[in-house]
This record gives structure tokens, sequence and C-alpha cells, in this order.
């Protein structure tokens, strides 16, 4: 009895070992084709969720598979600590193995990424010089023009995202103590700007922008992604 409680004792570990084994190869083949189909300057980090992976692997189904892409560029809109996550994702073993990711299916694609104000800015009317996030929400400072005179103030502004990209829109204004007030109707058609980020990895479109301290915060979903139908970064 007690040799056969080693013997399974044994076979459990090789088994978990085999599994661990397996997931890191998995993970690491499907990071290194999607660096090459998406033409990316560093490996993506991918971790395939779930234990036992040979449990799944063998079934072809995975309950999530997360993507850490980095720094991204689309639509000549850089982006930064990308990531993806993959839900109800379907691959024969075969692919996963051999990092096949173009016959792969997923669910569901949820990236998020962040778009720093330095990259917000350089969209931003000329008026515009600087983007912080605060009490109030984002705002933008400058000096804006007002009858042919230039005035100092700040603009407390919404973003929103749209089929064109990100839209930030001016809601409410406040120009220095004795400043010549400025009209916001006015400031909606010169300050409303849009970057143009219309989607994040995997066709994603986007559906929410949260401004914070470093940047805007975008997420993107995307619904029965055949990655063989992902068209390719412009």
């Amino acid at each position: 009895m007690r040799t056969l409680l080693i013997l399974v004792v044994i076979l459990a570990i090789a088994v978990i070992v085999g599994d661990r084994v397996g997931v890191v190869f998995a993970q690491n083949e499907i990071g290194r084709h999607i660096q090459t189909e998406y033409n990316l300057t560093a490996q993506p980090r991918v971790t395939i969720g779930g234990i036992p992976f040979l449990t799944q692997a063998l079934s072809g189904s995975y309950g999530h598979i997360d993507v850490k892409v980095g720094d991204w560029s689309v639509q000549k809109v850089s982006v930064q600590d990308v990531d993806v996550a993959l839900t109800d994702v379907s691959a024969s073993v075969g692919d996963v193995m051999n990092g096949r990711t173009s016959n792969f299916v997923a669910g569901t694609a949820t990236a998020t990424a962040l778009v720093t104000y330095d990259t917000v800015q350089t969209y931003a009317p000329s008026s515009v010089e600087s983007l912080s996030y605060g009490a109030d929400g984002l705002s933008v400072k400058g000096n804006f023009p007002v009858g042919g005179v230039s005035v100092p103030a700040t603009v407390v502004v919404t973003v929103t995202p749209t089929d064109e990209g990100i839209e930030i829109t001016p809601t409410s204004v406040k120009t220095v103590a004795g400043g010549i007030p400025i009209p916001l109707a006015s400031l909606r058609k010169s300050l409303t700007f849009t970057v143009p980020l219309k989607q994040l990895p995997l066709g994603a479109k986007l559906t929410g922008i949260q401004p914070d301290a470093k940047g805007l915060k975008a997420t993107a979903v995307a619904q029965n992604v055949h990655f063989s139908e992902v068209p390719a970064n412009k």
C-alpha cells in the first residue's frame, strides 16, 4: 500500500510538472507569434488562466487568456500599458502549442490602454498649453482668443469615445481674476478636438474613457473575435 501511495504521489507530481511546463511553453509561443503578427518591439507577456492547463488544452477551450502588450501604436497614435483580456477562447491543442494564433476564436476581447496627456496634447489646438486632472475632473489651461485678444483661462472638459476616436469637449470655463469672460459657446467651436484612436488590439472598439493623473485610460471591447479576420494595424 505504501508503495502504491508513493507511486500515486510521483505520478501526480509528474502531471503537475508537465502541466506547468506545457503552459509556459504555450504562453511563450503565443507571445512570440503575436509579436511577429503585430510587428511589436517586445514580446507580449501571455498568461493562460485556469488549472490544469492540459485539461483545457485537450478540450480546446480556455476560460481566460491575458496578453500584456505594453506600448502599441495604431492610427498614428501611441499608447502605453496595453492589456488584452480574452475570455471563452477556442483553440486546438496543436494551435496553442505551436503558437498558431490566427486560428484562435475568443468570445470576448477586452482591451485597456493609457493615452498620456503628452499624446493628447499633440492633437489639441495650439492655444492649449497643458492638460491636468484634479478635483473638477480633466481641465486644460491656455490662452484662448476672444475678439482678437488672447485670454488666459482654465477650461474643464469631458472625454467621450466616438467613431472617430476620443473627443474632448469643453463644459465650463474659468478666466483669471479680472480677466475678460470667455463665452463657452465660442470655446466649444475652437477647443473641441479628437484624438484619432478608434480601436485597440484585435479590432476592439472604444467603449469608455476615464481620465486620471497619468492620462486617459481607454477601454475597448470586441465580441466573437476570429483572429484570422482581425485587421492589421494602420
